[in-house]
């Protein structure tokens, strides 16, 4: 079982930026590649971003390319998100998800999930 822990959101103005941290304990961190997933009211959960094992591969959705950054240290157990020049229309739940596979846009390749943290951004 892994488990992961999910901290940093919060309230913020259009422009500004949070970094959000996911922390990881049970298994071996480092087999697991990592994905940022996130959820509006009323809407589907959608990709933002995932990192490989390794950390080497990262990929982001559109909507935040050039504007999120994904990174991971091993040693902490620990998968980042960097969310800059943030926009109304990130407000959401942001989860963290782990699979031992590949990293994927898809949320239903990842087979473990944390409870999720609150951003809001106020335009």
């Amino acid at each position: 079982q892994v488990q992961l822990v999910e901290s940093g959101g919060g309230l913020v103005q259009a422009g500004g930026s949070l970094r959000l941290s996911c922390a990881s304990s049970g298994r071996t961190f480092s087999d697991y590649a990592m994905g940022w997933f996130r959820q509006a009211p009323g809407k589907e959960r959608e990709f933002v971003a995932a990192v490989t094992q390794n950390g080497g591969g990262r990929y982001y959705a559109d909507s935040v390319k050039g504007r999120f950054t994904i990174s991971r240290d091993n040693a902490k157990n620990t998968v980042y998100l960097q969310m800059n020049s943030l926009k109304a229309e990130d407000t959401a739940f942001y989860y963290c998800a782990a699979q031992r596979i590949t990293s994927s846009r898809i949320a239903s390749d990842y087979d473990y999930w944390g409870q999720g943290t609150q951003v809001t951004v106020s335009s």
